[in-house]
């Protein structure tokens, strides 16, 4: 027999289209491909093909790739997958056969088909859906295109879903298990994890539903949410669309990453199916690695914001670091995916991408345009900006490409650029001015994990942790607290947020009006804080030495940022830098070491 892992991978690899058009004439229609059917040998164009499988609207004949090769050519199924991996690049070997077995991802995948099932039926048919029914008529999409998609709603009903699965066989444990419900601790019964929300299905390559993103409708936060992670369902592996998109970007040679699910839609609707989104995250390196398996190119569209902009560079590195070559499109002032799009179709879109420059160009261009190679610390920042990409990118004679490219445009000696990249890299918090483009969280981030040998911010990184830890179970020392540091002292995301949320308004508001306010990341990260109560009697101290850690890791940083800058300044600017060094030394000194037993302590 032939393993089930290795059965997928040659029908996620194969071209159905190519495959049978090896047998039958087919002729693109809209989103299909139509020819005459080779089973009843018909002569008109009743034989569909599209990357899902085939199917004769006259003799009903349908299937995959496999049961055509089957049909065809006669072969078993351990034969055709063979045949079809010989055609796919894909080697197939047989292992000794075992008692048949249900893939153990099965039963999810059911109720998550079902789940679906029922968002849909409660778009359409349901009068308190009329609020989504309009929404998307807003939005520009007919029923017909909605569907094409599987969009539903999630009633406000807590039980309505829950009840309509049972009904169907799945209990309570099934549907916690597929993530579709959430059970808590301070609830007796579990509760839909979706409500009133326009629901998108999420889809893994196979075509099975896994999961759903969830948009709310009206006021709510967070604006998308997904299903929980689960044995079908991991974010971080999966690409929306990927399943409807995989044999145009093979087709194409190319790969448009979109923001988010409508933007991905809309440029299906247009013609253009090579689209994805990631599930409402950064791009991670398992999606890349994905990406690596159909395309090198790949264009990525998001919006022109800080937000986007922001987003397109972390995308950019995770990319450059996969050996994928990362284009940007920029869309004119105003304009997101959506919008543009639908007002100019795929022709516009096709100029857009025309005029399409590097990653690495555009935070050049965005560099120069903010004055960043102006003066001479401004010119360092840009360097501290640009280098993080130089480091990850796979590509050896790009990477080559890159080092002359920002001697160019810094005026900096190619060697000396070449000795700054073989030295370790270092933590940058240097604030983005106006007019400058984003800070590349996603490298800067990378370039601090890697970092830690370092130890005032190897301390700091495990020093955030503790200090939200404590004072979300000890709420009395919020104030002094915010009195002391604020948010942009965070490097981690998820601390940062919850942090925000404790300072901010009221520091005694309870846990759910917390994670309200929280994306799923940093929700995920609370629970896990709140769960661990070890070492809470000694708060203070601990929060004493957080602080003084993470203030130390500032002062790390801009000791640091000087000693960079010293070999560049003109004789003039030596003294007034080198006195800055001897006062932040004198802080760092006044602030002490840091009491970390404590937390070994508190940890047990």
């Amino acid at each position: 027999m032939i393993p089930d892992d290795v059965v997928d991978r040659v029908r996620d690899e194969s071209d159905i289209v190519s495959i049978i058009g090896e047998f039958v004439k087919l002729k693109r229609v809209g989103t299909s491909f139509r020819g005459p059917c080779p089973f009843h040998h018909g002569k008109n164009p009743n034989f569909a093909v599209t990357d899902r499988g085939y199917h004769c609207f006259k003799c009903g004949e349908s299937g995959d790739v496999f049961t055509f090769v089957q049909k065809h050519l006669g072969l078993d199924f351990v034969e055709s997958v063979k045949w079809v991996g010989a055609r796919s690049g894909v080697e197939v070997h047989e292992v000794a056969r075992r008692t048949e077995e249900r893939d153990r991802r099965e039963p999810l995948w059911e109720v998550n088909a079902s789940a679906a099932d029922f968002f849909r039926t409660q778009l359409w048919e349901s009068p308190a859906a009329k609020h989504a029914r309009d929404y998307l008529a807003s939005r520009g999409l007919s029923r017909d295109e909605a569907d094409r998609f599987g969009l539903g709603y999630a009633p406000r009903d807590p039980n309505a879903m829950r009840e309509a699965l049972a009904a169907l066989g799945f209990d309570d444990d099934r549907q916690i298990a597929a993530g579709v419900l959430r059970a808590s601790e301070d609830r007796p019964e579990p509760r839909a994890r979706f409500r009133d929300r326009l629901m998108f299905p999420i889809y893994d390559i196979q075509s099975h539903v896994v999961g759903f993103g969830g948009r709310v409708l009206g006021e709510g936060e967070p604006k998308y949410l997904n299903s929980a992670e689960s044995d079908v369902f991991a974010k971080r592996n999966l690409l929306y669309g990927l399943n409807w998109a995989k044999q145009a970007i093979r087709k194409a040679d190319r790969l448009i990453i979109v923001e988010g699910y409508f933007d991905a839609i809309r440029l299906m609707l247009a013609g253009i199916t090579e689209a994805v989104a990631p599930l409402g995250t950064a791009l991670t390196e398992q999606q890349a690695a994905l990406v690596r398996k159909y395309t090198t190119n790949v264009f990525l569209l998001y919006d022109s914001d800080q937000a986007g902009l922001k987003a397109t560079f972390r995308s950019g590195d995770v990319l450059l670091a996969a050996g994928v070559n990362a284009r940007v499109i920029t869309l004119p002032e105003g304009e997101d995916p959506d919008t543009y799009v639908a007002k100019s179709g795929a022709e516009g879109f096709e100029k857009a991408a025309a005029a399409s420059v590097d990653v690495f160009d555009r935070k050049i261009q965005l560099l120069e345009r903010g004055g960043w190679f102006a003066d001479l610390r401004r010119k360092r920042a840009a360097l501290d900006k640009l280098l993080p990409t130089i480091r990850i990118t796979s590509d050896q004679l790009l990477r080559d490409l890159y080092i002359a490219r920002t001697s160019e445009v810094a005026g900096i000696a190619r060697e000396a650029l070449v000795r700054e990249l073989a030295t370790a890299p270092r933590e940058r918090r240097t604030p983005i001015e106006t007019g400058g483009p984003p800070p590349d969280e996603g490298t800067e981030v990378s370039v601090r994990r890697q970092d830690r040998r370092v130890d005032h911010r190897a301390v700091a990184v495990r020093a955030e942790r503790e200090l939200v830890r404590m004072l979300l179970h000890q709420r009395r020392f919020v104030e002094t607290a915010a009195e002391r540091i604020g948010a942009d002292a965070f490097a981690d995301s998820a601390y940062q947020a919850i942090f925000k949320e404790l300072t901010t308004d009221d520091p005694d508001k309870g846990v759910d009006e917390i994670a309200a306010g929280l994306d799923d990341d940093a929700t995920e990260v609370l629970q896990e804080l709140m769960d661990e109560h070890g070492g809470i009697d000694l708060a203070e101290g601990v929060i004493g030495d957080s602080i003084n850690s993470l203030l130390a890791r500032e002062i790390d940083a801009r000791l640091s940022e000087l000693d960079r800058l010293l070999p560049l300044a003109p004789e003039a600017e030596k003294d007034a830098l080198i006195a800055e060094k001897q006062r932040l030394a004198a802080e760092m000194h006044a602030l002490g070491k840091p009491r970390w037993k404590g937390f070994t302590r508190s940890r047990q």
